[in-house]
């Protein structure tokens, strides 16, 4: 009797353990897999209707989940707008840590850090939160030590030349971003919730070109921007950027078919994104659509009701708050945030017109490359709504891409000449206008810019900008008409304007409170420099 008395107990605290683990299985706190590629516009995905480019992982998190039409970046360079994400606030708040290539100061904690601090294990493979300098010795006491998106436990590549090297070009990172996802998952993740962070490292340039050739891409199905000349060098280049997001997408897809094998995709919030838009002239490093509107969506069926569209423009500020709050995690260790929260847009069931106070997204920059006298960068503020975009181009002086001449290396101040142009004709990237990406399509519009079929393209990405740009980005996505000063937009004019200049006050801007209105072009700079000459010293009339 006494034993059966024992069994009797036994089978009972049995099955209620069964009951809580089952009850745990059943409501656990959710993964997260944030996925971001580099430098890939809002256009540039199967599901927002591209043809030339095939992202069946995006579209199945669209399609199934949430899809956000007006997604603003944080900034059309990446280490800005990386910063925008982690930290929940606008670059122009971090100090170094908001500008390219500056060092990561301690005090800016990143959300990634509380969630481990919270019960999830964290995790990367590929781009973190870069490019920053982190902490190379105990000289640098002030500076973080490791990438503020996560640590990377394992490096799995693809082996150059064999069989099992799939990648479509010889430029494509080695990185098997889906096998380092696998390792961490099956040796480090445990059975805690994880967060991991995916940062492809395409498309970002440089590309191979002809890449496309090989696959059964054709230039007849190219949808060309407006600010580009229509031709099969454009064309091409625009294929083979098709080529890298293919591949960032093929390794989601991976990912997103390994978490349905093991179980665990339905209780993880995939988020996809880019970090700014496409690596082409008048586009990343410019508070343009194409530089600052990225893909977004969020895939969460359990309970983010999913075969959405929204409409509402979101900011990548926002992202730290949700995901805090998606996790129950306390923002206590981080600099006040300043982004909103979207958590309830993601759990409601309607669609468009979700949130009244999300009127506003705002974006802006600093410092690209180096690529103006004495590391001069080109800050710009904008203001997106659903219908307009307002860009402020603070010193209109400067040149928007970059300076047109720069002092030969290793030379006495000599000059390279004009635009990067040699005596033969041929463009050199790196001699001019260095804040655009070195491509077939940059050189191709100025090499030919006195053209003058040519000459409006070349205008467009190299030209000095007025002060300030308005655009109706329904109508003109492209951003060519710029409607300030124009009778019919006066009211929507002055109405952003104030919008802006309120944030950037609120928010402690230093271009629009100071003291020191000029401290982004003190910052060092860790990472190559270019010399060019004072801008007087260059014809005044380009």
């Amino acid at each position: 009797m006494k034993n059966l008395t024992i069994i009797s107990v036994i089978l009972i605290v049995t099955w209620f353990s069964g009951c809580s683990r089952d009850k745990v299985k059943e409501n656990p706190r959710p993964n997260i897999l944030f996925v971001i590629s580099d430098d890939q516009s809002f256009a540039h995905t199967s599901f927002a209707g591209s043809q030339f480019v095939n992202t069946p992982a995006f579209d199945r998190v669209a399609r199934e989940g949430v899809y956000f039409k007006n997604c603003i970046a944080g900034s059309p360079g990446c280490a800005p707008s990386r910063s925008s994400i982690i930290t929940g606030r606008h670059h122009w708040q971090n100090e170094q840590s908001g500008q390219h290539a500056a060092p990561w100061l301690k005090k800016y904690v990143p959300f990634v850090d509380l969630l481990g601090s919270n019960g999830y294990v964290t995790g990367r493979t590929g781009k973190g939160v870069s490019p920053f300098q982190y902490a190379r010795d105990a000289n640098d006491s002030l500076w973080r030590e490791t990438d503020a998106a996560g640590i990377t436990y394992s490096n799995i590549s693809y082996e150059p030349g064999t069989v099992g090297d799939i990648r479509p070009s010889s430029k494509i990172s080695k990185l098997n971003y889906f096998e380092n996802f696998k390792f961490f998952m099956e040796s480090v993740r445990g059975e805690e919730p994880f967060f991991f962070w995916y940062g492809a490292n395409e498309p970002h340039r440089a590309y191979e070109e002809g890449s496309w050739k090989r696959t059964d891409k054709k230039l007849s199905d190219v949808v060309v921007p407006g600010f580009f000349p229509d031709n099969e060098i454009v064309r091409g280049d625009l294929l083979d950027y098709a080529v890298e997001i293919e591949w960032f997408d093929y390794h989601l897809k991976q990912m997103l078919e390994y978490l349905e094998e093991i179980g665990e995709l339905e209780n993880t919030v995939v988020i996809v994104t880019s970090d700014n838009g496409m690596p082409f002239p008048r586009a990343k490093s410019n508070s343009y659509e194409y530089g600052i509107h990225v893909p977004f969506a969020v895939r969460y069926p359990k309970n983010f009701p999913g075969g959405r569209v929204i409409n509402d423009v979101i900011s990548f500020s926002d992202l730290a708050p949700t995901i805090l709050e998606l996790t129950g995690t306390s923002p206590e260790g981080m600099m006040p945030i300043t982004g909103k929260s979207i958590l309830n847009v993601l759990q409601s069931k309607k669609d468009v017109g979700m949130d009244n106070s999300r009127k506003y997204a705002f974006s802006g920059r600093e410092r690209h490359s180096s690529s103006r006298y004495q590391n001069w960068g080109y800050p710009q503020r904008s203001i997106r709504s659903e219908d307009f975009l307002l860009v402020w181009n603070m010193t209109p002086d400067r040149w928007p891409a970059g300076a047109p001449q720069r002092i030969k290396p290793n030379s006495d101040g000599e000059l390279l000449p004009m635009h990067g142009i040699d005596e033969e004709g041929v463009h050199h990237s790196e001699w001019a206008y260095t804040d655009i990406d070195g491509s077939p399509t940059k050189s191709y519009i100025i090499e030919n810019w006195q053209d003058e079929k040519v000459n409006p393209f070349f205008g467009w990405a190299h030209n000095k900008r007025p002060e300030y740009e308005l655009y109706d980005v329904k109508n003109d996505p492209d951003n060519l008409n710029n409607l300030i000063g124009e009778s019919s937009f006066l009211a929507v004019e002055q109405e952003m304007k104030e919008a802006l200049i309120q944030e950037l006050e609120n928010t402690g801007d230093p271009r629009v409170v100071g003291p020191d209105k000029e401290v982004f072009d003190s910052y060092l700079r860790y990472s190559p420099m270019r010399e060019f000459p004072m801008p007087s010293k260059i014809d005044r009339s380009l």
